[in-house]
């Protein structure tokens, strides 16, 4: 639908906003352009014929050149897009000494103020004008007189030029217009990209850290009791397919056909605050010692982008902390109030010797920056005095 209503004017607009002005070949003549192309072959002979009244008294073979030439310069009206400044050219000097070619010139000044910029279309103005003074004086008018045909002449050849520049003009705004417009989606699109690469990441590296966790305890303890070995298995086994759940929605929001504007694609079901408790709780059945506080308002007051961009750091803090820490023990804080914002940190020991083997390139802390300073708010991470690896989030939170 979207498609449909980007081109139900398609035959309203020139060839040069449909393609033409790239690097590729010219457009295809649009209706309008037939259309306009009709115009000015009609008001070419429309001008010939008012022309043809000066030809009393004239030679009888100057008025069969007068014809033959009349004849072929709006024939050659039709060819005024593929040339237009020669075209021009041709009958403005032809309209100096010729009667009937004068409304051909008038067509050829046009479409130069149009079709080129001014660099050209000024000298060529000043050109036609000059035109204009042997055909005064050789066809000087018995009623207005030499000095009042030249005005109208002036007067005509201006106004034809000045027409030309606002049409020129008008079609240049439309394609800055259209070009800006084919920016601003490119960029969203990449806006979407990069956000639905900050979604995988953030929900399967901590799923495959998960399984990585689970997979360890069973590699280093193969003695365990059976108990603990099924535990394992069936923890490794639910991460796995939840894991490829995320990967399912995410990959179905990707190719989810175009909607209309009215029915918009839909998003893939966000955790809030309220699923943090939920998070802390997996990671301990997975063996992280992680402790979770959570001072001032219910997660249920907070709002829901505020409380997802939590849910994401906290998780990243958590991979991260998986993959660094080994079993080093995790506290989580978040805290804060309507005004003052919404502030999460996340502290574990810098044990040496404790890192696991789980692989990182840091796209993780990449990405939680990306989220945060997106939200408006700040993040630092980084050893802390007290010996302590921390991380610390702080996100506006609006009344």
């Amino acid at each position: 639908m979207s498609e449909r209503r980007e081109h139900e004017y398609h035959w309203a607009l020139p060839s040069v906003l449909l393609g033409d002005g790239g690097d590729g070949p010219p457009a295809r003549r649009s209706t309008r352009d037939w259309i306009v192309d009709v115009v000015m072959f009609l008001a070419a002979c429309g001008l010939t014929l008012l022309t043809a009244s000066e030809l009393t008294g004239v030679p009888r073979p100057l008025v069969i050149v007068e014809q033959v030439a009349g004849v072929l310069a709006c024939a050659a009206v039709w060819l005024r897009r593929r040339w237009p400044l020669g075209f021009a050219l041709v009958t403005t000097a032809l309209s100096s000494c010729l009667a009937l070619v004068g409304g051909a010139a008038v067509v050829g000044l046009f479409t130069v103020a149009v079709h080129r910029p001014f660099r050209i279309s000024g000298p060529f103005v000043l050109f036609s004008l000059v035109a204009l003074v042997p055909y005064v004086l050789l066809r000087p008018d018995p009623d207005l007189g030499p000095a009042g045909e030249l005005i109208l002449g002036v007067a005509i050849v201006l106004t034809v030029f000045a027409w030309g520049i606002v049409v020129r003009a008008r079609r240049q705004l439309v394609w800055s217009l259209r070009q800006r417009a084919i920016i601003a989606a490119g960029e969203a699109r990449r806006l979407e990209r990069e956000r639905i690469a900050r979604e995988m990441h953030d929900v399967l590296a901590h799923r495959i850290s998960m399984l990585s966790l689970h997979a360890g305890a069973l590699e280093f303890r193969p003695d365990a009791p059976a108990e603990e070995i099924a535990r394992a298995a069936g923890a490794i086994r639910d991460s796995a397919h939840q894991a490829l759940q995320d990967l399912r929605e995410v990959i179905g929001v990707l190719r989810h056909p175009a909607s209309p504007q009215d029915d918009p694609v839909p998003d893939r079901p966000q955790p809030t605050l309220a699923d943090l408790p939920a998070l802390v709780e997996e990671c301990r059945r997975a063996g992280m010692e992680v402790s979770l506080s959570m001072p001032g308002p219910a997660p249920q007051e907070v709002p829901q982008g505020l409380g997802r961009n939590a849910y994401r750091v906290v998780q990243e803090a958590l991979t991260n902390a998986r993959k660094h820490a080994g079993g080093a023990p995790v506290a989580v804080t978040v805290s804060g109030a309507p005004g003052e914002g919404l502030t999460v940190e996340v502290r574990n020991p810098l044990w040496a010797g404790r890192s696991s083997r789980i692989p990182g390139a840091g796209a993780g802390l990449i990405g939680l920056i990306e989220r945060v300073e997106l939200a408006g708010g700040r993040l630092k991470y980084g050893a802390a005095p007290e010996g302590d690896f921390r991380l610390r989030a702080w996100l506006p939170w609006t009344p």
